[in-house]
């Protein structure tokens, strides 16, 4: 069973990219983020063209995330119980459901912007909340597994020139406190260092010829508990969507289970 995640950062400008990888690599389970689009919008025909059931928590220009899957899509739960408003609105961020053997969810952590800024406390709320609310799978006999875009690097190793980010989001001790705490309801980091390249970095921004020098930031994740860990027989960094016209400024997280 092949699961990935995948930022596409408007799954619009991605479709005719999105189809394809999907179509060359075989992946049953797909976590999206960032589509911004909303529900309507969600291009639910052409990937039912493929095989895929899709699951869409969007409202529109911003933020948005999603599953689609070729197993099933049972006991869709759309947004993060128990999560933290911001500017009064509840911000489509999480969606899970049951995809055959395994439980997912699809998450897109808050950026949190400025150290100072509201956008930060709204993260490290954010963050305490979906801790909360995966306790119970996590220590399920069913393989689970949160993945997404966290916009956290959780090691120094996990960004292009920690100097760099000094005083910055993404890196701070307390932002990378609320992952080991995420990780402490029984998950784990299913995705090994190293991988294939010496810095499996995830995000590489379009400005300042970031990917081609390779100044990135591994924060697009796969936690997953203990039966899912156990079931892992491979996984990688599809660097090669990053590549060319048209990509989204995240790459593709992939990892196959004997399941």
């Amino acid at each position: 069973m092949r699961i990935a995640t995948w930022n596409v950062n408007s799954i619009t400008a991605r479709l005719p990219r999105l189809l394809a990888w999907l179509e060359s690599t075989g992946t049953d389970v797909l976590c999206l983020q960032e589509t911004k689009c909303t529900e309507e919008q969600f291009p639910a025909d052409e990937l039912r063209e493929l095989g895929y059931e899709s699951a869409i928590h969007a409202s529109g220009r911003w933020n948005g995330v999603a599953l689609i899957s070729k197993a099933g899509l049972d006991d869709v739960v759309k947004g993060l119980p128990g999560g933290p408003e911001y500017e009064g609105a509840l911000e489509p961020r999480a969606i899970s459901a049951t995809c055959g053997p395994v439980r997912v969810w699809s998450v897109y952590v808050p950026n949190g912007r400025e150290v100072a800024h509201a956008h930060y406390a709204y993260k490290l709320s954010w963050l305490e909340a979906l801790r909360r609310s995966v306790v119970e799978d996590a220590a399920g006999d069913r393989p689970f597994a949160v993945l997404g875009d966290f916009n956290i690097a959780p090691t120094d190793d996990d960004v292009w020139d920690p100097s760099f980010f000094e005083g910055l989001t993404h890196v701070t001790p307390t932002e990378r406190a609320a992952l080991e705490a995420l990780r402490g309801t029984g998950l784990s980091d299913v995705v090994p260092r190293p991988l294939k390249y010496d810095h499996p970095f995830t995000y590489w921004d379009y400005r300042q010829l970031s990917f081609p020098k390779n100044k990135g930031m591994r924060i697009d994740l796969v936690y997953g508990n203990e039966p899912f860990a156990k079931a892992v027989k491979d996984s990688y960094v599809d660097r090669e969507e990053r590549k060319g016209k048209g990509a989204s400024d995240h790459a593709p997280v992939v990892v196959d289970l004997d399941i």
